[in-house]
């Protein structure tokens, strides 16, 4: 019966295993998707817009009937507005800022914009150094921030929001407080997805999500990750041995 017991134990914890790694591997696939999209906008829808743009600006200067002027200026605002928002849409979709700045940097740069663009005010939390960070996990808390930022802007109608990410030894915390309305149902109908999808990306990397609501005094999510050190690329290796040789030659010489 002991082995039996401890069988089935083993073939539990291998289920487990296997299916955290298979929901690791789906949610790299998901990132690599989410650039390729965002690739794809640039590149292709958003040249064709700037494209258009161009050309019904050099209609309207050359056309000199005010009427048709002003309703080739109402067409510009309109293609002007559609820009603008299919760049946030790319934005949302590539982690280009986390890649370009760090994911403190990006976290702040997150809750200014958000700040600037609503009136509300922005409480931001953060060590002055996160360590090397497992990618994974990076992109986790950095989703995690943009899509609890993103349902504040649009659902909360709230006044102030918080940000706040600790670090020991073993895991990492990231909590986002506003001060809204709070959830009025426990899934709610445009912003459960998100939600969903943040709690899926956390259990996939060993983590916890809990959500912390009440009518009328706001909402607060709270995201538990594992501390997993970066490991280093290929190019890191390759110039730490380079670095070694050069050292161990100018010893020896």
């Amino acid at each position: 019966m002991a082995r039996k017991a401890v069988s089935k134990r083993q073939v539990s914890q291998e289920n487990a295993l296997n299916a955290a790694e298979l929901s690791r591997h789906l949610l790299k696939g998901e990132e690599e998707e989410r650039r390729r999209i965002s690739r794809e906008l640039h590149d292709e829808t958003g040249q064709a817009l700037m494209v258009l743009r161009f050309q019904i600006e050099m209609l309207a200067s050359d056309n000199r009937d005010s009427e048709q002027q002003a309703r080739a200026q109402e067409s510009l605002d309109l293609l002007d507005h559609a820009i603008e928002g299919l760049r946030r849409i790319i934005a949302r979709l590539s982690p280009r800022v986390l890649e370009e700045v760090g994911l403190l940097a990006a976290i702040r740069r997150h809750a200014q914009l958000l700040a600037n663009q609503t009136g509300m005010k922005a409480r931001v939390d953060l060590p002055e150094n996160l360590g090397a960070v497992d990618h994974d996990i990076e992109v986790a808390l950095y989703r995690s921030t943009q899509e609890a930022l993103h349902n504040i802007s649009k659902h909360s109608q709230a006044r102030s929001f918080e940000i706040r990410l600790r670090r020991t030894a073993d895991k990492i915390e990231l909590e986002i407080e506003d001060d809204g309305k709070g959830l009025l149902t426990k899934t709610p109908p445009e912003g459960g997805f998100g939600l969903t999808g943040m709690r899926e990306r956390t259990v996939a990397l060993g983590g916890s999500m809990a959500i912390h609501s009440r009518r009328g005094r706001g909402t607060q999510i709270r995201i538990v990750l594992p501390f997993v050190a970066k490991e280093p690329s290929r190019r890191d290796a390759t110039r730490s041995s380079r670095a070694i040789r050069r050292v161990s030659a100018a010893k020896a010489g």
